[in-house]
């Protein structure tokens, strides 16, 4: 534990040390560095491009029941995209390579961190121009694909968790001249494989499966400008799943409409941000078939306000409240299922930590982001964190007590993070830590480990090309 940092930041500070200082000052010049598109010629018709990112991250005072008190591990990810447009058709592809080293059967190591060689994009295009439309634009994707649709809440590309989700199928999209964006889709996400603890260990290549067992749905809609700086996001997601000889399932069929209002930041100007979703349906109790099935009744809730100063570094502080519905006793499913969203923007790191998401939570908070010029960014965050349901699973923690004599507070959480671009637009440091402070119930609850308030730290470096 103390060897292996020391190690893995010399090979990471090393390998940044190797641009040139002059190489740096003529990029910088320039503010458009070499690329694998350059180097091709830049073809007509062809984009491509490519990052290599390696991050060292360690934990201590591991919070999820039954895993060793200290878990560290490198995470490599190597993406290459590539797309040809003839003009109404496009074909692209991209491939992600996902693995962990230095983990053991002790760690939290999951298929959100490894998925070795994988064609998380692979689809065929058809571009319709302003056929719906003067100043509009349309498309039709099938295929293999990638999602980010609004605040990524519920649906997004994972940028911090080393491997992401994808989905297999098809999706239109609409853009107007008034810049207001629709998109439908009917798609099968894909299960990461190898899903096994030994598979994983071994970084072993698997093709990931798609299945009409587990099917994914829905249209979201953005208008911008809707009155003044206000813009509004709209949607609806539907999931179902049923059995599978290999994958046993809670049989889901989750119904998700939802509302977002928002502001974008802006120097010397107030912003905010209004979003809720309910969650509705039938889910069964367990993975067995005889499970009982329960109605889902369950919802999210994102508020908040912020300021960002127009002075030196644009500060910009924001006041942050988090909640989503958890389990209660009285034979209803109130756990809110947070579909395909990312954590990393509400609830700090994820990867090996991630206490804290969008499940079972009551949480208020308070953050600072600065951005001192174009090549540094950084922020810090505090959170406390509540139970919704006494009796459910808290957040992300595994832990639980179904009695509910262990108390709703969860905890405080710190986190802190610094970005830097050491190349513009090619190679960046980021690197942060967290901090949970446990409360009554991770001290208190039947199987929560005792080893005290969980500490957390990464530094990664990413070549984008």
């Amino acid at each position: 534990m103390i060897a292996r940092p020391v190690l893995i930041a010399a090979l990471l500070a090393s390998a940044s040390a190797t641009v040139p200082a002059r190489a740096q000052d003529q990029q910088e010049k320039k503010d458009a560095p070499f690329t694998l598109q350059q180097a091709l010629g830049d073809p007509d018709g062809l984009t491509i491009s490519g990052s290599v990112r390696g991050r060292y991250e360690v934990l201590g005072n591991q919070f999820r029941p039954g895993l060793d008190r200290h878990d560290d591990l490198v995470v490599l990810r190597t993406t290459l995209f590539a797309e040809y447009d003839t003009g109404p058709i496009r074909i692209g592809g991209e491939i992600m390579d996902s693995r962990a080293y230095f983990d053991d059967a002790g760690s939290s190591v999951s298929t959100g961190e490894v998925n070795a060689a994988e064609l998380i994009q692979g689809y065929v295009g058809v571009d319709l121009d302003d056929a719906l439309g003067s100043g509009s634009s349309t498309s039709v994707d099938v295929g293999r694909f990638t999602m980010d649709l609004g605040s990524r809440r519920l649906v997004g590309r994972n940028n911090f968790r080393n491997a992401t989700n994808a989905f297999a199928g098809i999706r239109a999209e609409f853009r107007g001249a008034d810049k207001t964006y629709l998109t439908a889709f009917y798609a099968l996400p894909l299960n990461r494989l190898p899903g096994d603890k030994a598979g994983i260990l071994d970084n072993k290549v698997m093709w990931d499966r798609e299945s009409f067992d587990v099917a994914f749905w829905g249209g979201f809609l953005n208008k911008p400008a809707l009155a003044g700086r206000a813009n509004l996001d709209f949607y609806f997601y539907g999931l179902t799943e049923r059995d599978s000889p290999d994958y046993p399932t809670k049989n889901r069929h989750l119904y998700t409409p939802g509302i977002r209002i928002f502001s974008d930041p802006k120097p010397g100007k107030t912003d905010f941000e209004i979003e809720g979703a309910y969650q509705f349906g039938r889910a069964r109790t367990g993975t067995t078939a005889t499970a009982p099935e329960q109605d889902v009744s369950a919802y999210f809730v994102h508020a908040e306000i912020g300021h960002q100063f127009d002075i030196a570094w644009t500060p910009r502080v924001s006041i942050e409240y988090d909640r989503a519905s958890g389990d209660r006793a009285g034979g209803g499913f109130g756990r809110f299922d947070s579909l395909y969203g990312v954590r990393r923007p509400d609830y700090g790191p994820s990867s090996i930590y991630g206490p804290l998401g969008r499940n079972n939570i009551d949480s208020p908070g308070v953050r600072l982001e600065v951005t001192p010029d174009k090549r540094w960014d950084g922020f810090v965050m505090y959170r406390a964190n509540w139970l919704d349901s006494a009796i459910d699973s808290f957040a992300n923690t595994g832990v639980r007590d179904p009695g509910g004599a262990s108390g709703r507070f969860g905890g405080h959480q710190i986190e802190g993070r610094v970005r830097y671009w050491i190349v513009p637009k090619l190679l960046r440091v980021d690197t942060g830590a967290a901090l949970l402070i446990n409360g009554r119930f991770l001290n208190d609850a039947p199987n929560a480990n005792g080893f005290g308030d969980p500490v957390y730290g990464y530094f990664d470096l990413t070549a984008t090309f």
